[in-house]
């Protein structure tokens, strides 16, 4: 009998993930179960040693996980990326992003914004700096807890301009999609998947196979369905 393999996320691939986990049993895989959570909580719960065949995160955070002893050496495997996308209310009167000076005057125009704590949240905090919006935006700056979208926001009325990766803005009702940043100032993050220390070795072995399936031409598809851009399979 395969083993069952259980994964930890962060909430910007559930969606994709569940999709693929799927697709892999359907073709004769085993049964992959992938826990998504915000990324700092599945950081700390990996840094804790709770049992996990396949960590899938940011490649900061992997990186950060294998540095730390947590993750293998050398189990870094690159499987997708994703843009950093605006969004607002629908209905709501569309605002410029067409460039980074109009992007900036919206902002500036904007009663609230809202963006995530995850890599595109620590992105643009770097980015309003480079702008010299840093002071402007830290009183109209909405950050939601770890794990809660800032698309659900958006559709409240409880932000105006709502940032968060494309994945999680693309399929959720309530809002309007405007696009990616623009090219100037765009952001791609880079999700990647390792493999803890405390994995069994049959758990290894059947993770390298997901894996494989991971960055397979049957799984480019569906990470297209979700906003997400497939990448040549890469070890790290």
């Amino acid at each position: 009998m395969l083993p069952l393999l259980k994964g930890i996320s962060s909430m910007a691939t559930r969606q994709v993930l569940a999709q693929l986990c799927a697709a892999y049993e359907a073709a004769g895989g085993q049964r992959v179960e992938i826990e998504s959570v915000g990324g700092i909580e599945a950081a700390k719960r990996v840094a804790s040693s709770e049992p996990f065949d396949l960590v899938l995160l940011g490649s900061d955070a992997i990186d950060k996980l294998i540095a730390a002893g947590h993750l293998i050496a050398g189990s870094r495997v690159d499987w997708v990326t994703s843009p950093i996308s605006v969004a607002i209310q629908s209905g709501a009167p569309r605002v410029d992003i067409s460039s980074s000076n109009s992007l900036k005057d919206s902002l500036l125009k904007a009663t609230n914004i809202g963006y995530s704590t995850g890599p595109s949240g620590v992105y643009l905090a770097q980015l309003f700096e480079k702008l010299g919006l840093a002071e402007a935006m830290k009183a109209k700056t909405i950050i939601p807890p770890s794990g809660v979208a800032v698309g659900s926001l958006l559709a409240r009325g409880e932000v105006q301009i709502g940032f968060q990766q494309r994945s999680e803005l693309i399929n959720m009702e309530g809002i309007e999609m405007l696009g990616n940043l623009p090219d100037e100032i765009a952001y791609i993050t880079t999700f990647s998947v390792g493999v803890p220390l405390t994995a069994q070795a049959v758990s290894r072995n059947a993770a390298t196979q997901f894996i494989e399936f991971l960055n397979s031409p049957q799984a480019g598809p569906i990470k297209l369905s979700q906003g997400m851009n497939p990448i040549t399979m890469q070890a790290n």
